[in-house]
């Protein structure tokens, strides 16, 4: 299934409040989120039938629109029960859905008031973000070119489309040169994170994390932070220095897609994934189980 073209595979796809045919979920090519990033979206994981965190997801999915200046025309949880079905037409258990919301294509120009509001919502199987063989070893990771941007040039609090260009470009070119990924630094020269995943340091059995001023705080990154607070484990939410990481023992990076995966090098800065990283992924795949009902009461 992972050769197949996503505009080629089968199932259906909820879109605009129907489900229609994997293959028929289209847009126009005038389409203003195509040309003016205007487009929205969430990256969601199912463990055991159930998605983990959803209102969470969805929450922050209409704040996102909320700050490119849009309304989804659906409530949090009119979409939470779309994700749902779709989980569900789908026969899927574990998988990753993809909400993603975007202005239409009534008018074509930087300025769009009046187009239409469009939600689609898929879900797919999509395993570990990087290869198995990596991912227990620690991945290595390039340090990207590009910067996250000051938040009085971007509207950095929403996980909107557009940002990731730079993320894109960053992560190819990381690829290229024979990285999982890449690390990227903030507008100011601190440490931001990974293309696509936050990312953690320890040291002296200490955690350390950079304050996400000008970048997403990912939901699994504060899932992370809670589970590691569970432990007793001291979580340091700071600004880190480029000259630090060759202070730090370990590091790790998290996300939805990620979950949460050792690293092993940022550039010419070794790591070896140790007692916490693997303490904290042994944690979070516990954490994503479905509950039962008792215990979720509790």
């Amino acid at each position: 299934m992972a050769s197949v073209p996503f505009d080629s595979r089968d199932g259906v796809i909820w879109y605009d409040g129907e489900f229609v045919d994997w293959k028929d979920a289209k847009v126009h090519v005038l389409t203003h989120g195509l040309h003016y990033g205007s487009s929205v979206f969430e990256g969601e994981r199912a463990y055991g039938g159930e998605i983990f965190k959803l209102r969470a997801h969805t929450d922050r999915l209409i704040e996102s629109a909320r700050i490119l200046g849009f309304k989804i025309p659906y409530s949090a949880d009119v979409i939470d029960a779309a994700c749902r079905e779709t989980l569900s037409r789908m026969n899927l258990v574990d998988a990753y859905l993809r909400p993603v919301a975007w202005r239409g294509s009534e008018m074509m120009g930087v300025s769009a008031q009046n187009n239409t509001i469009h939600l689609a919502i898929a879900a797919w199987e999509w395993p570990s973000y990087f290869k198995p063989e990596e991912r227990l070893k620690g991945i290595r990771l390039d340090i990207a070119e590009y910067h996250r941007p000051d938040p009085k040039t971007a509207p950095s609090k929403s996980k909107a489309a557009g940002l990731y260009m730079i993320c894109t470009i960053s992560k190819h070119a990381a690829e290229a040169k024979g990285y999982a990924d890449a690390m990227m630094y903030d507008y100011r020269g601190y440490v931001a994170e990974a293309t696509g995943a936050n990312i953690f340091f320890v040291r002296d059995g200490e955690i350390h994390t950079p304050t996400p001023d000008c970048f997403l705080n990912g939901i699994t990154r504060q899932t992370v932070i809670e589970l590691a607070r569970r432990r007793g484990l001291v979580v340091n939410e700071r600004h880190i220095l480029p000259d630090e990481l060759a202070t730090f023992s370990e590091c790790f990076i998290c996300g939805t897609a990620a979950e949460v995966t050792p690293v092993s090098e940022i550039g010419p800065y070794r790591f070896q994934p140790a007692t916490i990283t693997e303490t904290l992924m042994n944690d979070y795949m516990a954490e994503v189980q479905p509950k039962p009902a008792a215990a979720a009461a509790e």
